[in-house]
C-alpha cells in the first residue's frame, strides 16, 4: 500500500514529465505549427524540435508547407456576344505565411476559389466565343495577374493556375454544330453551282468554236467554188471540151449518189452527155 508521500512523489514525477512533453513540440518536415500565447498569436515553429512553454504556449493550427492543388469547380460564363461556354480551372498554391493564412481569411481554400470563379467570369466576359475558346494561354495569363496580389495579403503564393476545361454549353454546342452544317451545305451548294456555271460556259464556248469552224469551213469553200467557176469560165473560153469534161464529171457523180440511195430505183442516163452539155451551154449562151 502506497504512502500518502510516495503518491505525491509520483504525482509529482509524472506532472514533471506531462510538462516536459508538453513544451516539446517535434514539427514534421513540410509543416509548421502556428503558436498561441494565452490566446494570442506568438510564434511559428520550423520543422524540428522546437520548445515552447507548457500551459501558456498550444500550437493552435498545423499549416501544411507543401504546394496544394485546389480544383476550381465548373461554372458557365457568359462572353461579350453573349455565349454560354462552361470553364473550370485547377491553381496550385504554397503557404509562406501560416500566420497570415490561419488569422487574415476564414478559410482561404474556399476564399482562393471564389477569387478564381470570379476573376475567370470577369474575363472571359471580356471576349468573344472565338477568342475564349483559343486563347486559354492568354486567359491563364490574365487569371494569375488578376489574383496573384490579393491572395498574397493572406501569406499564400499562386504558383501556377491552369485552365482544365472551356467549351460551349451544351445548347451552343448543338447550335454551333447546326451552324456547321449549314456552312457545309451551303459550301456545297455554291461549289455545285459554280461548277455548272463553268460546265455550261465550256459548252457554249464550245458550240460557239464549232459555229466559228463551220463559219471558216463555208468560206473556205465558196473560195474554192469561186476559184473553181472562174476557172470553169477561163477554160469555156479555150473550148467547150474542158467544160464537157468538167460537167461530165459532176454528172456522172450526182448519178451515182442517186443510185446509192435506198429510194432510187431507176436511174436513167443520157446517151449522149456532150449533147446534153451543149443544149445546157446553148440555154447559158442565150
Amino acid at each position: 500500500m502506497l504512502t500518502p508521500g510516495l503518491t505525491i512523489v509520483i504525482f509529482a514525477f509524472l506532472l514533471v514529465i506531462f510538462t516536459i512533453s508538453m513544451g516539446v513540440r517535434l514539427v514534421p518536415q513540410g509543416y509548421k505549427f502556428v503558436v498561441q500565447r494565452l490566446g494570442k498569436y506568438h510564434s511559428t515553429l520550423g520543422p524540428g524540435l522546437n520548445i515552447i512553454i507548457p500551459y501558456m504556449d498550444i500550437v493552435a493550427y498545423k499549416v501544411t508547407t507543401k504546394d496544394i492543388v485546389l480544383d476550381i469547380p465548373s461554372q458557365d460564363v457568359i462572353t461579350r456576344d453573349n455565349a454560354v461556354i462552361v470553364a473550370n480551372a485547377v491553381a496550385y498554391i504554397n503557404i509562406v505565411s501560416p500566420e497570415k493564412a490561419v488569422y487574415g481569411i476564414e478559410d482561404y481554400r474556399i476564399a482562393i476559389q471564389t477569387l478564381v470563379q470570379t476573376s475567370l467570369r470577369s474575363i472571359i466576359g471580356e471576349m468573344d466565343l472565338d477568342d475564349a475558346l483559343s486563347s486559354r494561354d492568354m486567359i491563364k495569363s490574365k487569371l494569375k495577374e488578376a489574383i496573384s496580389d490579393d491572395i498574397s495579403d493572406w501569406g499564400i503564393m499562386l504558383k501556377t493556375v491552369e485552365i482544365q476545361d472551356i467549351n460551349p454549353s451544351r445548347t451552343m454546342q448543338q447550335a454551333m454544330e447546326e451552324q456547321a452544317a449549314a456552312e457545309r451545305a451551303r459550301r456545297a451548294t455554291v461549289t455545285r453551282a459554280e461548277g455548272e456555271k463553268s460546265a455550261a460556259i465550256l459548252q457554249a464556248d464550245g458550240r460557239l468554236e464549232a459555229s466559228r469552224r463551220d463559219a471558216e469551213a463555208k468560206v473556205v469553200l465558196a473560195e474554192a467554188d469561186r476559184e473553181a467557176i472562174a476557172k470553169v469560165a477561163q477554160a469555156a473560153k479555150e473550148g467547150e471540151l474542158p467544160l464537157v469534161f468538167l460537167l461530165g464529171q459532176r454528172y456522172v457523180y450526182s448519178m451515182r449518189k442517186m443510185a446509192e440511195t435506198d429510194n432510187a430505183k431507176v436511174v436513167v442516163l443520157p446517151a449522149d452527155i456532150p449533147a446534153a452539155v451543149r443544149g445546157i451551154m446553148g440555154s447559158l449562151g442565150k
